[in-house]
């Protein structure tokens, strides 16, 4: 299958007729790839809501349906400038393969602002000739080619592979497209026939009233199949209000936090803080007056004090020298007293005195200065200035700084707690910011509750339904006592159980080629091949488990955000590898969380070779200048549109080209 034309009216934000080219084909060769560059909110998802609609009509799954009627859906996509009795028209043409040829359809949808019937009028051109019959059945047709339940594995955005990548098990929606595109639906289809063949062999084989037990268990069980589709629906639509009120709740935290909330939350906490941080300053400046009234002034007349210590220590120098003369002239008194009594020569009592007198001399020149004393400081003093310029100055000089840097840093924790402080919502913003995330996280409690209620119930219709058919088959063996009656029944609990068997082992023959698959696509888009040795997919839930080289698990959590995506992707490609379906991928916003790594391999690796034909609605941080020339070097390109929106006019045009 490859899309060819596609043709949007008066459709959403594109006025007019708007005719799209889609074809591969080019002048030179094939190119896979059909590239749409847009802004967001340009109109790119309504493209791919423009196919799907084509494509499934009502059963259509677009993005702005919600839970909304389709002729609600259809009357609100109407593009805001179209006249009441204007069409808007909606055309995608295909070729597909019919009996070893290719052919050609053109679906053909148009509706007016109130839809007749609240429906659509389809039409389906058979190599251009209208053709009412298919047009009638087109439903069960367009099934044979690309299931609905399957679509949205290959028509996919950028937030459908974010969802995959974060959970660790696909979510219902994914599990049973996955079971329709591997085939495995087709056992679960068969078991369901044999029910009902055997519930038609015993009612040939049961008495009258015996067929009125069964018809009553019967009528039982499939009013307990339809309430089990019902509750499904109603999970799915509680699943969806869930997601709304967790996405409610998240912007409501973030403005919340944004806007001043939380810290007005923490006010209380916040004052305290600083009531904390100001008593602790006051602490440390009480430390620093008490300082300052002893020694540590001090510091600012240093060089005066060292002069002081200089000039005290000269004085006492000379003090002490004096005092030394004045000793030492008695006793030399004393030693010519008796050198004269040793009776001496006088020539030798002169040299002696000649010696004396030099020794005298020199000392008195220590004592002999110009400057009179002019401190009077003793020994002691003189000891208690030295231990203070060189001990007890020094030490409290350094405690100082320390306690002026800390007393600093407090300060500066004052003013910034105060600026968080003044930021903070005023009480009246705050109570409005509380009352809005109070309210939104009531309401996810309230739809969590109820989603969960709804499970609940599923649950308790399915044990129901269980119980019943064991009822049933138990009312048949025990009531019907007729020989080919438990022929029929032994003969279909066998066939049961070899299908069963079947349906196992096609599983796991399935499950290994697609793990095989996903396994080599996940290690081609990595830039780190040595990551990943193999992926595991469990046979029931498909949850996937990753393990390293040596064989080890490797928890899916060590993975980068890119990483996840990137897993998310391989295991997209290699289901539609596995599927051997031929058909289109169209992707939404396909770059959204990469690095530059894995971005790269993603547009060399992955889209060039993902289908015969893959459809890229990207903005132009996605795929930027860099990756598309990437993809031009590869002659990957076939076609390139700009989908140009006019905020003025509220609508969109395309345009050949791209951003650059």
């Amino acid at each position: 299958m490859i899309f060819t034309e596609l043709i949007v009216e008066n459709f959403g934000a594109y006025a007019g007729k708007n005719i799209i080219n889609l074809s591969t084909k080019t002048e030179e060769n094939h190119r896979p790839i059909v590239l749409f560059g847009g802004m967001n909110g340009g109109g790119k998802t309504t493209l791919i809501d423009a196919i799907r609609l084509a494509l499934y009509g009502q059963r259509a799954q677009c993005s702005t349906r919600g839970n909304l009627s389709y002729s609600d859906f259809l009357s609100q996509s109407v593009n805001h400038q179209t006249s009441p009795i204007d069409n808007t028209r909606i055309e995608l043409a295909f070729e597909h393969i019919v009996e070893g040829q290719w052919k050609e359809l053109r679906i053909v949808r148009t509706w007016t602002k109130n839809p007749k019937d609240g429906k659509d009028n389809l039409g389906i051109l058979d190599e251009d000739w209208p053709d009412s019959a298919l047009a009638n059945t087109w439903d069960e047709y367009i099934e044979n080619i690309l299931p609905l339940g399957i679509s949205n594995l290959f028509l996919f955005d950028g937030e459908q592979v974010k969802e995959l990548a974060e959970q660790d098990t696909p979510p219902p929606t994914v599990i049973d497209a996955i079971q329709s595109l591997l085939g495995l639906e087709l056992a679960e289809k068969l078991s369901v026939d044999l029910d009902i063949l055997a519930s038609r062999k015993r009612k040939d084989l049961a008495t009258e009233s015996q067929k009125a037990n069964i018809d009553e268990i019967e009528a039982k069980l499939k009013q307990l199949n339809e309430d089990d589709a019902v509750a499904k629906q109603e999970l799915d639509s509680r699943q969806n209000e869930l997601k709304i009120a967790q996405e409610k709740y998240r912007d409501a935290a973030n403005k919340f936090r944004l806007e001043g909330g939380k810290i007005a939350a923490d006010r209380t906490q916040l004052k305290a803080q600083i009531e904390n941080l100001e008593a602790t300053t006051e602490t440390q400046r009480q430390w620093m007056r008490d300082r300052a009234a002893e020694i540590l002034p001090l510091n600012l007349i240093t060089p005066l004090l060292k002069q002081a210590q200089i000039q005290g220590k000269k004085e006492l120098k000379t003090q002490q020298a004096k005092i030394a003369r004045d000793v030492l002239q008695e006793r030399d008194d004393r030693l010519l007293n008796y050198l004269v009594a040793l009776s001496l020569t006088p020539e030798q009592i002169d040299l002696i005195k000649g010696f004396l007198a030099k020794e005298y001399q020199n000392l008195d020149r220590d004592i002999e200065t110009d400057d009179k004393p002019r401190l009077g400081v003793d020994a002691e003093e003189l000891k208690q200035l030295e231990n203070i310029l060189e001990n007890l100055l020094p030490m409290q000089v350094k405690q100082g700084e320390e306690q002026r840097k800390k007393l600093q840093d407090l300060e500066e924790e004052i003013d910034s707690t105060q600026r968080q402080l003044a930021v903070a919502a005023p009480p009246e913003a705050y109570e409005q910011l509380d009352k809005a995330l109070q309210k939104a996280q009531q309401e996810l409690v309230n739809r969590k509750a109820a989603f969960e209620a709804s499970q609940r119930r599923c649950e308790e219709i399915n044990k129901q339904i269980e119980k019943t058919k064991k009822e049933l088959k138990e009312y048949s063996e025990n009531a019907i006592d007729i020989e080919n009656k438990k022929h029929i029944i032994n003969s279909m609990a066998k066939v049961q159980q070899t299908l069963q068997l079947f349906r196992e082992k096609l599983t796991l023959k399935k499950l290994n080629k697609l793990e095989g698959e996903v396994t080599e696509c996940f290690r081609y888009l990595l830039h780190k091949s040595d990551l990943v040795h193999r992926v595991a997919i469990a046979t029931e839930t498909f949850r996937i488990s990753l393990y390293d080289p040596q064989g080890l698990p490797l928890p899916k959590h060590r993975l980068s955000a890119g990483e996840k995506q990137l897993l998310a992707i391989a295991f997209l490609w290699g289901l539609a590898r596995v599927s051997g379906r031929n058909l289109p991928i169209a992707i939404d916003t396909p770059l959204g969380r990469l690095d530059s790594s894995h971005r790269n391999n993603l547009v060399e690796r992955y889209f060039p070779s993902a289908s015969h034909q893959v459809i890229l609605l990207s903005t132009d941080t996605e795929i930027g200048k860099k990756e598309v020339q990437l993809l031009r070097e590869q002659e990957a390109i076939a076609r390139e549109y700009l989908l140009q929106y006019d905020n003025g006019k509220r609508q969109t045009s395309i345009e050949s080209g791209y951003f650059w």
